[in-house]
This record gives C-alpha cells, structure tokens and sequence, in this order.
C-alpha cells in the first residue's frame, strides 16, 4: 500500500488527527491536506501517478519559430545550401528578428525527424587546424569535375578551378573550362590577382598545372612556378595522399558541386554552368553565413575587415598587426593597452555590447564591428591622453534627446 493510501485510510477511517498522521508519517502537513483535498474531490483517482510536467513554460519557443525552422530546413537543402542548425539560427536571427540557439533548433530538427543518420567520421581533435591571420596572406587552389547534361541525358566532362583566400574563405575566382591546362591556371591567377591584389603565397595540390617537382627534372618550371618566382610569391604544395591540407578548397568545391546537382535546370554548355557558377559564388560571398568564420559572418565582411597581405611582407618583422577581439562595454567604451599604458577609446553609446575587431598597427587603431565588418572608428592613438575622445561634443547625442515643454504665448517660463 503506497504512503498516500496509508495517510487517507488514517484520517478518513481510522479518525486520525492530520498532526497526529504527519508526525507518523514523516510528511510535510501542506501535503497532507492537499492530497486530502484531492481525495475527497476525486476518490480513488487522488492515488494515481501525475505529471511533474510544469503548466507553463517561458522558455519554450513559438509555433511561428518551429515552422520557420521547419520551412527554412526544407528551403535551404532544397537549393543545395548548408541548412544545419547554426545556419538556421543566423537566417532567424537576421531576416526574422528571432533568436535561438543552434542546440535549441538542432532539438526541433530532431523531433520533426529531419535529422538524417549518418556514420561516425574522424574526430575532429585529430586533424591540424590552421588558418592565414591576414586576406591575401594565402591563396588555396584546385580544380574539380562537373558532368553537362544534353538530350541524352548525359554531357560533357567539365572542370572547375578554385581560387580561394585561406583566411576569409572568399571565392576570388571560379570558372569552368573544358580541361584545366597550366596556361589556365596562370590565366584563372592573374584574373583573381587583377580583382583583389597579389597574394603573399599559394598552396595547391601537387597537380601538374600547379607545379612540376614531381615529374623528374624534367622541363623545368611550369608556367605558374615561373609567374610565381617572378613576384616573389611564395608556393607551397601539399604532401602527396593529403587532401585535408587544402581542405578549404576542397570543402568549397563540395558545397558547390552540391548546389549545381539541386538546380532544377542542369547547364547542357559551358556558358549554362558558368552562369550557375556565378549566381552560386555571389551567394555564397555575400550572403550566405560561414560557419568557420566569427560570429558566422560572410566570406566578404571577413576579407574586407583586415588589411592585406603582399609579396615579400614581412609580417613578423617591422609591419606587424595586432589583431584584437573584444566587446565595447556599456558606456561605449574600449580599452587598449599601447607600450604599457592603457587606453580608453570612446565608440558611441549606440554601439554597447558590439562585439568588435581592433585592428592595431602601432598606433594607429581601426575598430570594427566583428559581424558586419562595419569601420566603427579609426583613429591614431595620443599616447599622452588616457581617454580617446570621439571628437563630439560632450553630452548626450541631441539626436535622442526629447523636447522639452512649448510655452504658450505671455508665458516666459521665469517662475
């Protein structure tokens, strides 16, 4: 007989005082009479296990934002674009004005069954990670295979080479060819040195086009190796049987082929899958969030938002960048320390709680915002002054003061 079962038979049968049953019993005296309540108002049904479920939850999310997610889901992998749940989160946050976690979505996914299965892959804490500090410091390069359709059904081989920046993952150039040669690759490099500048280095895969030291001696350099040599760019190559090295191209390339494969209408010329490559890398650059980049931010806000590397720039040595992340705090404040001071640097009260990139170049200080790659403030820091101003005058901004009371004619507002 359960403890609840005992306690009713003790009062309602027995004649026992509730003082008397919760000493007892051991039970607190508010219990005792609220499972005497329930007993009297619903008999035996007072006995029978009940939730422990709340009423109420405040911190469960809306049927509107578990239908975005769902439509969003389904929108974004029918297009062939990444529609995990840190993409998902970013598309609510920014065009819905909603905000939830990638593990909350990562649940409603799960509980909508539209999370598929799939086989444990190598962690990730046994791969070398790196990453070019600066846009330009390192280009990455390689070229894959895209089959035309026609009307049988089946076209053309193509190939596609990639020129892409290591830092920011921008697609500084995509095109597809017939069959990528030696004198495309330096054509394809040119096209995206002519756009964004020269790259202080390259690292591709041991492919002929890009490099001829595995071919015997024999012909000298390529036509890339000598453009290379030519302006002082360094050329790095993978080691054979390594394609993670170059795993940013490579994993470009895979989002790329997977877009091309979800288009309702497959290119049947080369003209066709150059225009479809072209609509892909303007979303990709300019929309689309990155999930590898800070604060998920597009390719194009992350290689806009630091300066450049060169050839030759010795970026350890007289030119050297500090690259800073931090939070402006609530008065619309940063603080850097420069050759052991600290400083205050004013940003503006409407920019509290930004997350931001200082960019320091000795003194001189370019502030950025870590999202959107907006320039906040730049500035030449006055090593005697502790505080920075932002050249405005003192006060609140008169913008977002609020009128004070008309007077009425005869009124001088002298009491």
């Amino acid at each position: 007989m359960s403890k609840a079962r005992l306690i009713i038979t003790a009062i309602e049968i027995e004649g026992r005082t509730v003082a008397d049953v919760v000493a007892a019993y051991g039970v607190s005296r508010s219990w005792t009479y609220e499972l005497l309540a329930r007993y009297r108002a619903e008999g035996e049904a007072a006995f029978e296990p009940r939730s422990r479920r709340p009423k109420t939850n405040p911190t469960a999310i809306s049927d509107r934002a578990i239908t975005l997610i769902v439509e969003l889901r389904k929108k974004l992998a029918d297009t062939g674009l990444d529609a995990g749940p840190d993409t998902i989160a970013w598309h609510l946050e920014h065009h819905h004005q909603i905000t939830i976690s990638p593990a909350t979505v990562s649940r409603t996914l799960t509980r909508h069954g539209l999370v598929e299965p799939s086989p444990k892959k190598r962690p990730r804490s046994s791969y070398t990670r790196f990453e070019a500090a600066m846009p330009n410091e390192t280009w990455q390069s390689d070229f894959t295979h895209y089959r035309l359709t026609d009307y049988t059904g089946t076209g053309a081989d193509t190939e596609i080479i990639t020129w892409l920046d290591d830092h920011a993952r921008y697609a500084l150039h995509v095109s597809a060819h017939h069959r990528v040669t030696g004198p495309i690759a330096v054509t394809t490099f040119s096209e995206a040195a002519g756009q964004h500048g020269y790259p202080a280095s390259v690292l591709t895969d041991n492919g002929m086009v890009y490099t001829t030291r595995f071919s015997g001696g024999r012909g000298g350099r390529n036509g890339l190796e000598s453009e290379l040599r030519r302006l002082d760019i360094v050329q790095k190559n993978t080691r054979p049987n390594h394609p993670t090295t170059t795993g940013k191209v490579e994993r470009f390339q895979q989002t790329l082929k997977k877009w091309l494969t979800a288009q309702p209408a497959q290119p049947a010329t080369l003209t066709e899958l150059q225009a479809l490559i072209d609509v892909f890398v303007e979303e990709y650059n300019h929309r689309r969030p990155h999930r590898s980049l800070p604060h998920l931010a597009t390719p194009a806000t992350a290689y806009q938002a630091r300066p450049k590397a060169t050839p030759g720039a010795d970026r350890t040595g007289e030119t050297h960048y500090r690259v800073l992340h931090d939070v402006i705090d609530s008065n619309g404040k940063l603080t850097l320390r420069v050759n052991g001071r600290l400083h205050h640097i004013g940003i503006g009260w409407a920019h509290r709680r930004t997350r931001v990139i200082k960019l320091v170049d000795d003194l001189h200080v370019r502030v950025i915002d870590a999202a959107t790659g907006e320039l906040l403030r730049e500035l030449t820091i006055d090593p005697t002054r502790d505080y920075q101003p932002t050249g405005r005058p003192p006060g609140p901004d008169p913008r977002n003061r609020k009128p004070g009371p008309q007077l009425g004619s005869g009124q001088s507002g002298i009491s």
